[in-house]
């Protein structure tokens, strides 16, 4: 293989791949300079991942299927790795014989990847070997028979009546433990999630989840539409990560179709970005506050949050930022007084949002309940591979801003705040840290921003290619990878949003804590149902 055009940081991880799994390996493909994929049979994946894990430190970031049956005669499987300091990814490709339609499991090894392998079981029907809790996931126990991202499978089909079991707990037993349901249905204009305590007197033993209650088909919705109104089912994805899904998902078609942003548009982009983090991040502080009623800070926090959906409207139309994003850019240019505004925005912000923490800061009572409160460590969230907040509360010294540059990134050098305590306090210190960096990241932007077009011309991106994008949510990193089919539409769109990783790890931060500290933990975490149900 031709490894001229692979990144130079890349590159000596590709060569001593090759070298090391030779004549196992089918073929290599470096579609651009950070994405290679391999080609290999089932039987090297694990001592493929294990050996980039042991000697590169790479990360296996996402795991799903894609039903190639028409053109290849098999179902094909991607591992995705991520390899941080060589700012590149590799991918290995191996293919599933619809004969025999089975898979080894790899969550015994990588616990991160339970959900994933379960989701590909669920959507299509590829058995899972060696799982140790292969139960359905995505699709619930009463749902028929029926594989939903197979290409046989017709979106409008109408599914009879649901018959069956409903989803099963375990059972937790011994004396004088009890178990508390919450949910599915909550209080709040949230969406349905089941969380079952079981409890011995107030400490929680042991937290069971189930979600997927509003599963929407969104992967398989992608397929029937053509490549540019996918931007808006992008950012349906999850309501207050509008912008990074969107962005995530013109990333991908972009690379597929090798063009770029124009610089301008890239910068507009990122100042994008850094607006949807302030006003979660904000609004995420207040109501951390708010679970330990420390209502005034929400109060102040929620005027900060309007503030900044105030300036996103001015400038985009959208309080959320939607129709901003397009393939090749963005729609809207900002003349002076958009610019004004934002500036005035970061300027008036900057006093006020100190003031917010200082009197957090100032609460011992709300302090008391913040620290030790959650804790999750560092050696559990590396194994679960928790991403974004949580995992950067709890040593994840990672972020795609700094990691794999993307929109216009590679103009700014990205503090990245890191703690290893993983409790409460410090999720909410990662929060505090990262306003303060957005903050000044929109301050070098807005004063660097060039001038130029707004878009590129993208055209008809040809069949049968394959692109990764990548964003940094405020939650965390987000993935979208495509193929392309021919009419300039989809043949497979996989989304992977943070949330779907760091789920199981709430089950872990709750243990030995009680039942009324699960409000603040939970929403320190602030997980996404409808990212992770798509």
């Amino acid at each position: 293989m031709n490894l001229s055009h692979v990144s130079t940081d890349l590159r000596p991880v590709v060569e001593e791949i090759t070298r090391r799994f030779q004549g196992r390996l089918e073929s290599c493909v470096a579609p651009r300079a950070n994405e290679v994929y391999f080609h290999a049979r089932m039987d090297l994946v694990a001592g493929f991942c294990a050996h980039l894990y042991r000697k590169w430190n790479a990360r296996l970031v996402t795991v799903f299927a894609d039903d190639a049956r028409a053109g290849d005669e098999v179902f094909h499987l991607y591992y995705v790795l991520a390899l941080d300091a060589a700012h590149g990814f590799l991918s290995l490709r191996v293919p599933v014989s619809p004969e025999a339609p089975e898979f080894p499991s790899l969550a015994n090894a990588f616990a991160g990847i339970n959900w994933q392998e379960r989701e590909v079981q669920d959507l299509f029907g590829l058995k899972l070997v060696g799982h140790p809790n292969p139960r359905r996931c995505t699709l619930h126990d009463d749902w028929p028979e029926v594989y939903p991202l197979r290409k046989d499978f017709d979106l409008k089909t109408v599914l009879p009546p649901f018959q069956g079991e409903r989803h099963k707990f375990r059972k937790v037993e011994g004396e004088g433990v009890f178990q508390v349901p919450v949910g599915p249905v909550h209080a709040g204009i949230i969406e349905p999630g089941h969380f079952l305590f079981s409890v011995a007197g107030e400490p929680v033993l042991y937290l069971q989840l189930r979600l997927f209650y509003v599963h929407k088909g969104t992967e398989k919705r992608f397929e029937s539409l053509p490549l540019p109104h996918c931007v808006r089912l992008a950012e349906s994805i999850s309501g207050d990560s509008s912008f990074a899904h969107a962005t995530a998902f013109c990333h991908a078609v972009e690379r597929a179709a090798g063009v770029q942003a124009p610089a301008r548009a890239r910068v507009l982009r990122s100042v994008c970005l850094e607006l949807e983090r302030l006003y979660n991040h904000i609004a995420d502080i207040g109501a951390i506050c708010t679970d330990v009623a420390f209502v005034t800070a929400n109060m102040h926090a929620m005027r900060l949050k309007e503030r900044i959906l105030r300036v996103n409207e001015h400038l985009t139309g959208n309080r959320l930022l939607r129709g901003m994003a397009c393939l090749g850019g963005v729609r809207f240019d900002w003349d002076a007084s958009q610019l004004k505004a934002l500036a005035e925005l970061v300027t008036e912000l900057r006093p006020e949002f100190d003031s917010l923490v200082a009197m957090i800061d100032g609460s011992s009572s709300t302090l008391d309940r913040l620290e030790t409160t959650g804790v999750l460590k560092p050696e559990v969230a590396r194994d679960l591979g928790v991403v974004g907040i949580a995992g950067r509360a709890s040593g994840f010294d990672h972020d795609l801003r700094r990691d794999f540059p993307h929109a216009a990134y590679d103009q700014v050098k990205v503090k990245v705040p890191v703690y290893q305590v993983g409790d409460v306090k410090h999720r909410l210190q990662v929060r505090v840290d990262e306003v303060r960096e957005s903050l000044s990241l929109i301050d070098q932007f807005a004063a660097n921003l060039p001038e130029g077009p707004l878009r590129a011309e993208v055209g008809e991106v040809p069949a049968d290619r394959v692109a990764l994008g990548c964003v940094e949510g405020w939650r965390g990193e987000i993935f979208h990878w495509i193929r392309t089919a021919p009419g300039n539409r989809l043949a497979r769109c996989k989304v992977k949003d943070p949330s779907l990783q760091n789920w199981p790890a709430l089950s872990e931060a709750i243990l030995g804590n009680i039942i009324p500290d699960f409000p603040v933990v939970n929403k320190s975490f602030n997980l996404s149902y409808s990212g992770t149900d798509r």
